[in-house]
């Protein structure tokens, strides 16, 4: 269900810049559907990329291999990334709060963590340049709260107005989607309200797994379940390897 409404959030003729997992996933699932023509970009360089299972990491050689071009790090970032040159960031998160800053760095203190995360790679460019992003990630308490321990990647700050006072050309967040619903942020105060259920979740359920007073929209909907088209191709796209 979460794989399925994030791969619907992508439009055909779009430039994604991809993360690696479920974003992956999400966005060859969109390419292999209703939008053939997303132009897909990794980190490691590779535009336009068409592999025909998730890769690996961004240094999968099926990236290179089925990309229309591969430029440099440098020239990804500085040239297509960061001058808002692509329309959508997709990434993950291992921490998550209301405003939708993204932690992937470490829990608990920053001089002396619980826990070490892998880290920031492109995402903070991503989250700060983009014009749009969606994140996907499993809802938990421990990954929705109130305020995360470090913002590795901004989303809003502390409220209105944070994104523009740093400068970030990007539009920020636009979607959270979860294994339970799917939050967007308020247009207002910039705080993630739950705007979609998925099929046999209730709204005490997913407030029971947020970190915070989560608020619902007025006109909160049910997802639409995968249908039959979306469950075959999601099946093929996460086959073995051979």
């Amino acid at each position: 269900m979460m794989t399925v409404a994030a791969a619907r959030r992508l439009r055909d003729g779009r430039s994604c810049f991809v993360g690696i997992g479920l974003p992956s996933t999400a966005a060859n699932l969109a390419r292999g559907t209703h939008a053939p023509g997303l132009v897909l970009i990794y980190e490691s360089g590779t535009i336009g990329a068409r592999p025909d299972l998730p890769p690996l990491s961004i240094g999968d050689g099926v990236l290179a291999d089925t990309a229309d071009a591969v430029v440099s790090v440098p020239e990804i970032f500085n040239y297509w990334l960061q001058p808002g040159r692509i329309d959508v960031g997709f990434l993950g998160a291992a921490q998550i709060d209301r405003f939708a800053n993204i932690n992937t760095t470490v829990i608990g203190p920053y001089a002396d963590p619980r826990v070490r995360l892998p880290g920031a790679g492109g995402a903070p460019e991503i989250a700060a340049s983009c014009r749009e992003v969606t994140v996907i990630v499993r809802q938990s308490r421990r990954a929705f709260v109130d305020r995360v321990d470090f913002v590795t990647s901004v989303g809003f700050g502390s409220g209105p107005g944070d994104r523009e006072r740093l400068g970030l050309r990007g539009g920020g967040p636009r979607t959270v989607i979860t294994d339970l619903a799917i939050l967007e942020p308020d247009p207002a105060s910039c705080e993630l309200v739950v705007t979609h259920l998925h099929p046999g979740v209730t709204l005490d359920q997913a407030r029971a797994a947020t970190g915070w007073d989560l608020a619902a929209a007025p006109d909160l909907r049910e997802t639409t379940p995968p249908t039959p088209a979306e469950l075959d191709a999601l099946r093929r796209l996460t086959g073995s390897r051979p």
